[in-house]
């Protein structure tokens, strides 16, 4: 019998202001801050075995700092550091934490993050106590959209505008599926919840405010429904090519500068509230286990007519409002990096549900491909996990090009590596499946 035991905390991660924020092709400076960001920790127990989850409202985490913040929980915790998954939301309104484009990482930022990551595992870890487990799965189809469309001409173009009339279709699929693990105190009283939805972020007219954007609207909301004690997460599907725009309608009118992701935070979190009210089968032994492997990591390399290009614009001052030219910079940034590496896949069991862990923004043909193969009746799939590789085309998608697929630091993934990672991801999943068969 693995009764399964559950603990969770928070540790506020908001930056101060000044600080850069990534996620535009433009130099932003954080000069307001609308609601905290949060590492929002669950370690969970059973039969001896303890894992955590950690899922941060940060744009994209590394591999330095997720290592760094493993190694203190687990000298904090003794839960292994291989038992550990931490994932970015990729809330486009957070701090610097990687360097991208016109902005430079934070490394002052990054390594207090990373304390502070750490403190929130070994004070979940502190708050164990049994809980009853149950999930549940319902559709949001109309908050998510394949950015990426054929045009007239042939071409590919990622968010082509608002009734553009050369627009044909959608270049891809979505994932509409909001799966929801739900956890109750054998007394019947709300405990946690873990959300997990492919929607890349929503955004607004507030460019240099910090926010968890709609990732913290949602997780407000449920909390407020089911208990102040009660603690929801919501980790980021995957969702490279996902976003809230719906080409077809006439741009969306903002009341006030928060109204849409608010708006759709809502909707998620009424909709994850629907899903609890369907859950009627409850357990607690729950085996809690965990799988990695490291399949070799690919990065494309320059062309010689790149390096040329890149050698003759950086030999001139730095021109900052040139895509061109940032582009050179890039593929100076690079050039610098391993032609290959290890990437972290991770999945971690809660009985009949799996939480995929993958180390970039993943494209959704991705995601889909994994739940259709999983043995589970339950399978969350997480994107920005444990570390960030950039975007993760199909190998279709490569060939077709797009802002994805443009070569920088952002879009490296040689072809070849959505196969591989889901044939990795496939076959822990069914590893693990074996275990308790």
């Amino acid at each position: 019998m693995a009764n399964l035991r559950l603990g969770t905390a928070t540790s506020d991660i908001t930056p101060p202001l000044g600080v850069g924020i990534p996620g535009s092709f433009e130099a932003r400076w954080a000069a307001d801050i609308h609601d905290p960001l949060f590492a929002k920790a669950m370690v969970f127990e059973a039969g001896g075995q303890h894992a955590a989850l950690v899922v941060c409202d940060v744009i994209c985490l590394l591999e330095q700092d997720t290592k760094r913040a493993k190694r203190r929980a687990q000298e904090l915790t003794d839960i292994p550091a291989d038992n550990i998954m931490i994932s970015a939301t990729h809330t486009h309104y957070g701090p610097a934490t990687v360097t991208i484009f016109n902005t430079e990482r934070d490394e002052d930022y990054c390594d207090w993050m990373a304390g502070q990551i750490a403190d929130a595992v070994r004070r979940a870890q502190l708050s164990l106590r049994s809980v009853v487990m149950g999930y549940s799965r319902v559709a949001i189809p109309e908050e998510v959209h394949n950015r990426r469309w054929y045009m007239k001409d042939g071409s590919v173009v990622t968010n082509p505008g608002y009734l553009n009339p050369d627009r044909v279709r959608p270049a891809g699929p979505t994932d509409p599926e909001l799966s929801l693990l739900a956890f109750m105190t054998p007394q019947g009283q709300p405990a946690s919840a873990l959300m997990n939805y492919a929607l890349h972020y929503v955004g607004g007219p507030y460019p240099n405010t910090i926010t968890a954007d709609y990732f913290g609207f949602a997780t407000a909301a449920l909390s407020g429904m089911l208990g102040t004690d009660f603690l929801a997460i919501l980790a980021n599907g995957v969702c490279g090519d996902i976003n809230n725009c719906n080409f077809d309608k006439p741009e969306p009118e903002y009341p006030d500068p928060f109204y849409q992701s608010r708006r759709v935070g809502n909707v998620v979190a009424t909709e994850a509230f629907k899903a609890w009210q369907q859950i009627d089968q409850w357990a607690n032994d729950i085996p809690v286990d965990v799988a990695n492997e490291y399949p070799i990591f690919r990065r494309r390399q320059l062309s010689l007519e790149q390096k040329q290009q890149m050698t003759k614009l950086l030999s001139e001052s730095p021109q900052p409002d040139n895509s061109q030219w940032v582009y050179a910079n890039e593929h100076r940034r690079l050039a610098q990096e391993p032609t290959q590496r290890p990437a972290h896949i991770q999945v971690l069991r809660l009985g009949d549900v799996a939480v995929v862990g993958l180390p970039g923004e993943m494209f959704v043909e991705i995601g889909l491909a994994i739940k259709r193969q999983s043995p589970f009746p339950c399978t969350m799939v997480v994107e920005l996990a444990n570390d960030w590789l950039g975007y993760i085309p199909t190998d279709q998608a490569l060939d077709e090009g797009g802002y994805e697929t443009v070569l920088a630091t952002s879009a490296k993934a040689a072809p070849g590596t959505a196969a591989q990672w889901i044939q990795t991801a496939v076959g822990l999943l069914h590893e693990l499946h074996r275990l308790h068969s």
